[in-house]
């Protein structure tokens, strides 16, 4: 769960910290006071798309912290051991936004890709915004609450990789049928392709060989004048070479290492240099016996090089290239000639990955009219306490045809009547704003409870309900907070009232700054805050004892669900 959460020079916060806590926690404040701010910047830790806009005015960078706790959450810790992200019982997200450009993100003090982020993000914290309603109209959204519901996600992935399969068997299909209509003329061409670059038999190191043979050959006269004064320097028949020289003075030393026995290692080093002057110049009259002028073997040579770099402009490519393109043509002349057999190959393996994804797609279809009943069950009991009574929702499937698709077989239509004895129409044709925030807000509570996230995030789902329903709404959420971590920013006091925890978000102006603040309430201040929000401006003796009021009544309701449970 969200342990802490701390927010640096974001928007107009300048330093605020949030502890987080068990159960509902509740956040309310004036319109305007930046109740969402503290969301948009634990959003941000999430992966969320990072604004200049929100570095607060004058300052260098936004920085927000969040740290969940981890330790009862093993997919979560697996996660991050595989991506050596992982830490002790303790995860630590961290975004930074600057003024001037970029952010940057962290887990566990290392810096990743903010995709990181997000597929984290996606595991710990789930966020239902006050327009999830208006998301609740699009097909896809319909499809993956309900595949989520089921727990059906597995099943969708493995429809869209059947999916991945067919569709590429297809693709190569398509292109082979496209190559065999000019199959004769390319054919006829890669043939001569083929024989002309086979003829020419270059082999991968020849190149090299055939460059470095010719620099010699041209320049064959240099080299030879080149070496003869370098034999003669080394080892000159006149007796002035370096070798005949070197061998005068190591005599010469060896005769005075009689008198300083120092000198005799100098001497052996350079009667070592004399020897290897004379083998040097051995070597290199050697040289020039093999050395001769050979003007056939250089026009030879020219000649290959001139038929290599002629094949290499007609194909386009580098000298040394050709070699992988004589393989890469003889490999698509043998696929064209094997067509017919790779047809009817490809043929069969279409039929079978057709039949592997129908049978997925069944599977899953099965498991969305199961899910589907269940769902549209649950939404209309909680549409008649949310104030809709005799109303009905229900998940009818419109085929989507045999051709295959990566979404299965199905495309879900949420349809509702919120009046008795009136048929189901589509929800988007049918229901007001208020009811379809309604309708949308069960949805997500109902959902919300069948996945492992362990945080969940309510931003204003409440918008456009009051009195009766708004309690219900708030006795949901409650409900939720005995298996999870749930935050709620409201408006609502009946909601309110039911949180375990209750924080207030104010705006405080000084010095020509404003900020906002975050102030955990106390028994006696969460009185007085619900009051203002019961009451307006002025607040009574009357509205603080309704006020009071409401919160008892929660925590009543709280000790008799504990009391059914110990009975039961």
């Amino acid at each position: 769960m969200l342990s802490h959460l701390h927010i640096r020079d974001f928007a107009i916060v300048d330093e605020l910290d949030l502890e987080g806590s068990t159960g509902m926690t509740v956040l309310t404040g004036e319109t305007g006071a930046g109740k969402s701010i503290l969301l948009d910047a634990l959003g941000l830790t999430l992966g969320d798309r990072a604004d200049t806009s929100v570095v607060r005015h004058g300052a260098e960078r936004a920085e927000i912290v969040a740290s969940f706790a981890i330790d009862r959450l093993p997919e979560v810790t697996k996660w991050l051991r595989e991506h050596e992200l992982d830490g002790e019982g303790e995860c630590l997200l961290r975004r930074t936004v600057n003024a001037d450009g970029g952010s940057r993100g962290y887990i566990n003090g290392r810096p990743v890709a903010v995709q990181l982020l997000r597929e984290l993000g996606e595991q710990l914290v789930d966020i239902h915004g006050q327009h999830a309603h208006q998301y609740l109209l699009r097909a896809d959204a319909q499809r993956q609450t309900i595949d989520g519901f089921g727990g059906l996600t597995a099943a969708a992935e493995a429809v869209a990789a059947a999916f991945r399969a067919w569709r590429e068997l297809q693709r190569e299909f398509e292109a082979l049928s496209a190559a065999r209509r000019d199959r004769e003329a390319r054919l006829d061409l890669l043939r001569y392709q083929v024989e002309e670059l086979a003829a020419l038999e270059l082999r991968g190191d020849e190149l090299a060989a055939l460059e470095e043979e010719h620099q010699r050959l041209a320049n064959v006269t240099r080299l030879q004048e080149g070496a003869h004064r370098a034999a003669a320097t080394l080892n000159d028949e006149d007796g002035e070479g370096a070798a005949t020289l070197l061998e005068r003075a190591a005599a010469e030393l060896r005769e005075l290492s009689d008198y300083d026995s120092a000198l005799a290692p100098l001497a052996e080093l350079v009667e070592s240099a004399a020897i290897q002057a004379k083998e040097a110049g051995n070597e290199v009259r050697h040289y020039l016996s093999a050395l001769d002028l050979d003007p056939e073997r250089l026009e030879a040579v020219e000649q290959r090089l001139d038929a290599v770099q002629g094949l290499a402009r007609k194909h386009r490519c580098r000298e040394d290239e050709l070699p992988e393109l004589l393989a890469k043509l003889q490999e698509e002349l043998e696929q064209l000639d094997s067509a017919e057999t790779r047809f009817g190959d490809l043929e069969a393996r279409i039929g079978e990955a057709r039949a592997a994804w129908q049978e997925a797609a069944d599977r899953l279809g099965q498991g969305r009219r199961e899910a589907a009943d269940r769902l549209s069950a649950a939404v209309t009991d909680n549409m008649a306490e949310l104030g809709m009574g005799g109303g009905r929702f229900v998940i009818e499937w419109e085929p989507t045809g045999d051709e295959p698709s990566a979404h299965g077989r199905e495309r879900a239509l949420f349809l509702v009547t919120t009046n008795a004895g009136q048929p189901p129409r589509p929800l988007q044709k049918v229901a007001s704003g208020g009811e379809l925030s309604r309708i949308s807000l069960a949805i997500q509570v109902i959902t919300a409870g069948t996945t492992g996230i362990p945080t969940l995030i309510f931003d204003e789902v409440d918008v456009g309900v009051g009195g009766g329903v708004a309690e219900i709404v708030g006795r949901k959420l409650r409900q939720l907070a005995d298996s999870r971590q749930v935050l709620c920013v409201t408006h609502q006091p009946q909601v309110a009232a039911q949180g375990h925890h209750h924080h207030r978000i104010r705006k405080a102006s000084a010095g020509g700054h404003t900020r906002t603040r975050v102030d955990p309430l106390d028994p006696a201040e969460r009185v007085d805050e619900i009051a203002r929000m019961l009451g307006g401006l002025e607040i009574t003796d009357q509205t603080r004892s309704h006020a009071r009021e409401m919160i008892e009544l929660a925590q009543a309701a709280k000790s008799r669900k504990r009391s059914r449970k110990v009975q039961a």
